[in-house]
């Protein structure tokens, strides 16, 4: 049986759907999709999928993904609607519509990117069922696969290699140690967001600490939505990926009316 959503998220949402101009940003893993060990199984639950593709729909509506995937992991697992505008990498990467300029890297900043992937590259080859993810402006170590204590092991010797390269930014989640040689983050996306699209309101869901980034830039009459447990800066917090689905379909119901009003 689904959990029923609290009246203040309720009465939340529905102030949030009647503004002029609403964003709908969503963190995509742990968010939309639950989370599993292979980052190329993941897909949203249908129902949250479903929500999104009518948001999107709607007048003075926009819908954006935030997610510390590269845009192209985030476009195959994903499959947003063309409407849907996408911030990736944590923010290093963007794609707002066909004239955006695609992300480019100075010689400098690619010397450190090779120079962190064979650190990282290292670290996977010490330590079994971890595993490297390159993206365009940064390199990921997954331990979610290892045995605890092979995790924490790779995590260290992965941090200590990575801060002694300068130009390197560090970021921690959920199994994952990110280097990244873009300094950027998922509030900074999401500002950027805002202003594009002239938001009145804002609502934002995620489940990880990267995603705290994003949830401390709102304030009244936005909304900011936990996934799960942990500290947080969101007024709001839900179980599962499960209970989004609620929040979306509830969210569709209010926004139509209020943008028929």
């Amino acid at each position: 049986m689904s959990e029923t959503l609290s009246p203040e998220l309720l009465s939340a949402l529905g102030t949030a759907a009647a503004t002029d101009t609403l964003l709908v940003a969503l963190d995509f893993d742990g968010t939309m999709s639950p989370l599993v060990d292979r980052a190329e199984d993941a897909r949203a639950l249908p129902g949250s999928a479903a929500a999104l593709r009518e948001l999107a729909q709607l007048p003075r509506t926009t819908t954006a993904l935030i997610s510390g995937r590269a845009l192209d992991s985030l476009r195959l697992v994903a499959s947003p609607e063309p409407e849907t505008l996408l911030i990736g990498s944590h923010g290093a990467e963007t794609w707002t519509g066909p004239d955006g300029a695609p992300l480019e890297l100075t010689p400098s900043q690619a010397e450190v990117l090779r120079r962190a992937t064979d650190a990282v590259q290292k670290v996977v080859d010490a330590h079994p069922g971890t595993l490297l993810e390159l993206k365009p402006a940064g390199v990921v170590l997954h331990t979610r696969t290892a045995d605890t204590d092979t995790a924490e092991s790779a995590a260290t010797a992965a941090r200590s290699a990575l801060t002694a390269i300068e130009g390197a930014h560090l970021s921690a989640g959920k199994n994952v140690l990110e280097l990244s040689v873009v300094q950027a983050d998922k509030g900074r996306g999401l500002q950027s967001l805002r202003e594009l699209t002239g938001a009145t309101a804002v609502i934002f869901a995620g489940d990880d600490v990267t995603d705290e980034h994003a949830l401390k830039t709102l304030t009244a009459p936005d909304v900011g939505i936990k996934v799960g447990s942990g500290d947080t800066a969101a007024d709001y917090r839900i179980t599962s990926p499960e209970q989004l689905v609620q929040v979306l379909r509830e969210l569709v119901t209010l926004r139509r009316a209020g943008v028929r009003a």
